[in-house]
């Protein structure tokens, strides 16, 4: 069964597109023709105590989910993401794909100009003595998208579609489009 929202397949029982949320109609429920001595084992649950993880798309190989997770590795597997067919067609994994990317290039762009900025301040005999700042600058801004990095990572592997200020409106856009 597909949505009819995104066209991403779905569970026959499902009541909710587990992409874009949704809502399904359910289908007329199909006659099974099995014998009555048949009766399927149940599932053996594993030996941890918890649940069998959801199998896969063969044809794809890794959920939306954590195709959306893995994204934001390095740019190499949003970019790989947005190329690669089942991928490209799938709407949060093109958001987290975009987002990823502009994400690394907002950290890089301001580490650019934090360098040139103390840089700048090292020749200029008066201000020398705020250039110890600006390593506690570089730790405070490493730390803090390092720990966006880390939440966006997570929000996406659950599925939401968890955007950033600026730079999600942009993801937004092009995953739209």
């Amino acid at each position: 069964m597909q949505c009819p929202v995104c066209h991403t397949e779905v569970g026959a029982q499902s009541a909710f597109c587990g992409n874009c949320g949704a809502t399904l109609s359910a289908p007329a429920p199909e006659a099974v023709n099995t014998p009555a001595a048949y009766n399927p084992p149940p599932a053996a649950a594993p030996a941890s105590g918890y649940p069998a993880p959801a199998a896969t798309a063969a044809s794809s190989g890794l959920t939306p989910n954590a195709a959306a997770a893995i994204a934001y590795v390095t740019v190499i597997p949003a970019i790989l993401f947005l190329v690669m067919e089942p991928y490209n067609k799938t709407p949060i994994v093109r958001f987290h794909s975009f987002q990823s990317i502009g994400l690394a290039v907002v950290w890089i762009a301001l580490w650019i100009v934090v360098m040139i900025v103390s840089m700048c301040i090292a020749f200029i005999p008066g201000l020398r003595l705020i250039l110890f700042l600006f390593p506690l600058l570089q730790i405070g801004l490493g730390l803090g998208f390092f720990v966006l990095w880390l939440v966006t990572i997570l929000k996406a592997s659950k599925g939401e579609w968890f955007k950033l200020p600026i730079i999600g409106d942009f993801a937004m856009k092009q995953a739209q489009s």
